[in-house]
């Protein structure tokens, strides 16, 4: 084949897969602080995916998150979006106690879904978000993103190579002092802090991070107990929360938060214990990763992109135009609900 054939017949096959290529047109549902600077961007950076719409209840910060980002249209009512004929996918950003009812809204619409973590504020309605996806046979996804980052990927490299050999034992270890929204008065605390709409306090918002990146890492857990407490007395929801679980392949594991911790005791810490080492990471700091081998330590700095979301995001959507797989979805997602509405004693 000449040079000059090859190039049309490759020119060709790049105008047909275009063609083909379905183009993500995306409406945001809730645009606060996380679609500003974790996520946001990061659909407009990806080819083949725009945002074409956004909403929020609160009419001036949905025009003024429209305008900011170029956003053609914006609205006041989810469902005036989920209905735009221009939207053929969801993002939601609301907190939790939202996350169920908007995702079904958007399947039952025929619009796959991408929900911000945790999926919802309750085991139940993880359940019920799967039965209506499994229904419509409409994807829903969620932004466990952590799974996704370079930072945490070094560290399954670590543990799939067995470079600590077998691992027998994890530790989860967070503490930080009180915020200063956290003296405010109850009726002004913000919704992390309001059990009934974020699904519990702090714990119900951080943890989750923490316990999917060690189920992705070790299987599903199988087994889950805690103790919760509130000791600060600053608001009604737990401060201070400890809890025993163990996954599917019988690895035991525990972990101890605490949120009204003086300054002295701050910690964001995972131990993986090995047979032949162990290895330490944080989760939210991303502190560097040090490993203890028979060999001496090493500390691995590892940088993590501008938009943490990117990589999952860039994956969700090469997912709907059918050249991947992301199995970040709402399936494998309920079982974070499940350990952690066993540690907060809800069943």
């Amino acid at each position: 084949m000449s040079k000059l054939l090859f190039c049309f017949v490759l020119c060709l096959l790049i105008c047909t897969f275009a063609d083909d290529m379905k183009i993500i047109k995306w409406g945001f549902i809730g645009c606060g602080e996380v679609t500003e600077k974790k996520s946001g961007p990061a659909f407009s950076e990806v080819e083949g995916s725009s945002v074409v719409a956004v909403m929020s209840r609160d009419e001036r910060k949905a025009r003024g998150y429209a305008e900011r980002h170029g956003i053609p249209r914006w609205y006041t009512d989810a469902q005036e979006l989920i209905d735009d004929a221009e939207v053929n996918a969801v993002y939601i950003a609301t907190p939790p106690s939202s996350h169920a009812t908007f995702a079904i809204m958007a399947m039952k619409a025929g619009k796959p879904v991408y929900v911000e973590k945790p999926l919802a504020s309750s085991y139940e309605d993880c359940a019920r978000v799967n039965r209506i996806s499994a229904e419509t046979g409409v994807p829903c996804f969620v932004a466990y993103y952590r799974r996704y980052l370079p930072y945490f990927e070094k560290v399954r490299e670590i543990v799939d190579r067995g470079v600590i050999g077998k691992v027998v034992n994890v530790q989860v270890r967070f503490a930080v002092p009180p915020r200063e929204l956290d003296y405010t008065k109850s009726d002004q605390l913000p919704w992390r802090l309001q059990p009934d709409i974020a699904g519990g306090g702090y714990f119900y918002d951080l943890a989750p991070h923490q316990l999917d990146l060690l189920q992705h890492l070790f299987g599903v857990i199988t087994e889950a107990r805690g103790i919760c407490a509130n000791r600060g007395g600053l608001y009604q929801a737990e401060d201070s929360v400890s809890a025993c679980f163990q996954f599917e392949n019988g690895l035991p594991g525990s972990g101890s938060w605490c949120f009204v911790a003086h300054e002295s005791a701050r910690e964001d810490r995972i131990d993986l214990v090995g047979d032949r080492g162990s290895v330490s990471f944080s989760v939210f700091d991303y502190q560097p990763i040090r490993l203890h081998t028979l060999y001496g330590e090493e500390n691995f700095a590892v940088p993590n992109p501008p938009y943490v979301q990117f990589p999952i995001i860039k994956n969700v959507i090469e997912h709907l135009q059918g050249i991947s797989v992301c199995e970040c979805t709402s399936v494998s997602a309920t079982p974070v609900n499940w350990a952690l509405d066993r540690i907060l004693g809800k069943f």
